[in-house]
């Protein structure tokens, strides 16, 4: 039976360049999408199952030792024990691994791997700590983004906001803005309803001009103008009270 393996390290990755590069001529194929080489080629879901249901007299195609893992003594544990099982690994471009020479191959190209393993993760922490030192010193990245990590997918007040006006569901938030189901709840949570919309009582409710304004202002400003008029509101109150205790008829056994 001839097997198919693909794997790439990043959910945006895709296996489609390996499974062009290899043929499509398999009996079965097996795939880990977004899982790191790092991780023990038995410790993910897709190798695990090859492993389960691989038998003797199949081979098994990779693209490159590196889809095996970046772990070179775990490729070479993985290679020997197909090998041992009766299993035939065929890397594109080296061909067919067997023991003595090809065993030898491997271990070095394993290790090539797993050196480049050590560059990636040293690149990445050097491109980290440039961010964070730029985005201490100027507000934005070394690549110009406001923060670490991926942009955001779509504003998350917008988003919530949207789906409380309409009173749509997750799906139908998540096919309009174009992202997950996931970002859809995140973002409702994130941003639950702004406190103008929490104001019930007409006692409550502020003049419907100021109410306009703050709407078409930015979230933080209206939050600001809403604690100003609250503060506003309550000195008024404060100030009308003491008016009313000052009166000479004034009882508070009258108040509500």
């Amino acid at each position: 039976m001839r097997i198919a393996y693909y794997r790439v390290s990043t959910g945006d990755q895709s296996i489609e360049a390996q499974r062009h590069a290899l043929g499509s001529d398999f009996d079965k194929e097996f795939t880990d999408e977004g899982v790191s080489g790092g991780i023990m080629a038995a410790d993910r879901p897709g190798f695990a199952k090859l492993l389960e249901q691989v038998r003797r007299g199949d081979v098994v195609f990779v693209y490159a030792v590196d889809r095996l893992g970046r772990d070179a003594l775990d490729v070479q544990a993985t290679v020997r024990r197909l090998i041992d099982a009766g299993v035939t690994v065929d890397i594109h471009g080296l061909g067919t691994i067997g023991r003595g020479a090809g065993e030898i191959i491997l271990a070095v190209l394993a290790q090539v791997a797993d050196m480049e393993r050590d560059r990636i993760r040293g690149r990445t922490e050097a491109g980290r700590a440039a961010a964070r030192a730029s985005l201490r010193a100027t507000g934005k990245t070394h690549r110009g983004k406001d923060s670490l990590g991926r942009p955001k997918a779509a504003d998350g007040a917008a988003v919530a906001a949207w789906r409380r006006e309409r009173n749509a569901s997750i799906r139908a938030t998540a096919l309009q803005f174009r992202i997950s189901e996931a970002t859809v709840k995140r973002y409702t949570k994130a941003f639950p309803l702004d406190p103008l919309e929490r104001i019930d009582t007409a006692e409550q409710k502020l003049p419907q001009a100021e109410v306009e304004l703050m709407l078409a202002s930015p979230m933080d400003q209206r939050l600001t103008a809403y604690r100003s008029q609250m503060l506003a509101r309550a000195e008024r109150e404060a100030a009308r009270q003491a008016e009313r205790i000052e009166r000479p008829d004034y009882d508070p056994l009258s108040e509500d």
